[in-house]
């Protein structure tokens, strides 16, 4: 590839996520990414500021999301509410054309400790995320911070039935039958 093609950033992601599934996480170098994706360590730390980081885009989700939940009816209950923000990530971020990238992703960050503790970071941020997203329609702090983690409850279960090999299902059909299914459970407690 030549080093002026577009969309560094994903070609970076891709190429990090084919060198963490061969040699492993351990054994691939900032550079090995780099040149893997055609580009120079510069364009690498320009984008990323670790190795880690690199298959975390926390903007990715956090933006869409928060902008749904922003844009829900002024009458829809906090879940609700977050309900419009996981439709938008189905429609925006967890697509068809994603799902590949996303199975291996998840099979790489389960495969090392470090990518572990890098993506429970990236959950607890973006449930705050939520909750302050909640907060701001003027739901009570409390409320908010409970509508909060039952969504990111509702959201990590959802990827991983999305993520799931056998899986064709859209996104944003799991995640409200999901939320669902949350919202069901915390009920019976």
């Amino acid at each position: 590839m030549a080093r002026w093609e577009p969309d560094a950033s994903r070609r970076l992601a891709e190429a990090a996520l084919e060198l963490f599934a061969e040699r492993g996480y351990e054994n691939s170098t900032v550079l090995d990414i780099a040149k893997r994706a055609g580009l120079a360590k510069s364009t690498f730390f320009r984008h990323f500021q670790d190795k880690r980081a690199v298959l975390f885009g926390e903007d990715a989700l956090t933006a869409p999301l928060v902008t749904a939940i922003a844009a829900a009816p002024v009458g829809a209950a906090p879940l609700e509410a977050v309900a419009c923000g996981l439709d938008a990530l189905g429609r925006d971020v967890f697509t068809p054309a994603h799902r590949a990238f996303t199975v291996r992703r998840r099979a790489v960050i389960e495969a090392h400790a470090d990518l572990r503790e890098r993506e429970a970071l990236k959950e607890v941020s973006l449930t705050a995320s939520i909750g302050r997203a909640v907060a701001r329609r003027g739901v009570p702090d409390l409320t908010a911070a409970v509508t909060a983690e039952l969504g990111a409850l509702a959201l990590r279960t959802a990827y991983e039935r999305w993520s799931e090999l056998s899986n064709t299902d859209e996104f944003g059909d799991i995640a409200r039958k999901t939320l669902s299914d949350v919202q069901a459970a915390a009920s019976a407690v």
